[in-house]
């Protein structure tokens, strides 16, 4: 095994895969993360040498647990895994869509991160990346020229990439002392099966990926409790 190591999950596909391939390429034994172990399986195969499958269902409390077991220490936590339902404005948006989603995208990072953070302060550099979105900035939302068009929907997964944020800067500030360094970074939009927005948006998922990549590699100096686009400019919360 090599030195360091890392886990992403949701990592079978999309952004998640080319985030754990540019992680093997720098060297690390790379936990491919996917609930699907069939599809985490030949992700591995595509990744190589360096690629770990870590059977992963964030949703499952039992079963994050038992895999954080078999897992002694880990330098870098990339919480990819996400789900966009549908793009239905917040009126529209059923309860359980909304329990769902988070469940995902909020619940799980808990979770997953929780379970890991034995490992990680094994770590004598321990790195947390939460995959948010733009969309989730609440001055991007809500400024005179927004960039996001008011009523654009995506309501539940909108609003839980902005919970994410949250989390983000709670951990960050939580786990300073230990030399954690925890951010949260927003892909743009992306050619992935998110959501069907996404699917023909065209978007490289690698150029994402290698924002991804600069902040799971940051120096000890680096920022903690940021919101980072994928090119590496902050993103206003």
């Amino acid at each position: 095994m090599n030195e360091h190591t890392a886990l992403v999950t949701g990592a079978n596909k999309g952004i998640g895969k080319h985030i754990a391939r540019l992680l093997a390429a720098e060297g690390f034994t790379v936990y491919v993360g996917s609930r699907d172990p069939g599809r985490g399986q030949r992700a591995v195969e595509e990744i190589g040498a360096g690629a770990r499958l870590l059977v992963l269902d964030v949703t499952d409390p039992g079963g994050i647990a038992r895999v954080a077991a078999q897992v002694d220490r880990l330098d870098v936590l990339v919480n990819n895994a996400g789900i966009s339902p549908s793009l239905a404005p917040p009126a529209d948006t059923g309860i359980e869509e909304y329990r769902r989603t988070y469940e995902t995208n909020v619940f799980g990072v808990v979770a997953v991160t929780n379970a890991f953070l034995p490992a990680l302060r094994r770590s004598p550099r321990p790195r947390i990346v939460n995959i948010s979105s733009g969309t989730a900035s609440l001055t991007w939302s809500t400024t005179p020229n927004p960039q996001f068009t008011p009523g654009s929907g995506a309501a539940a997964y909108r609003s839980s990439k902005a919970a994410l944020n949250a989390l983000t800067v709670l951990y960050a500030q939580a786990l300073a002392e230990d030399g954690f360094k925890v951010n949260a970074l927003a892909p743009g939009i992306r050619a992935t099966d998110l959501n069907p927005r996404a699917a023909t948006a065209g978007g490289d998922p690698t150029e994402a990926a290698q924002g991804a990549l600069g902040l799971a590699l940051l120096p000890d100096d680096g920022p903690t409790g940021g919101f980072f686009s994928w090119d590496g400019t902050p993103v206003p919360w």
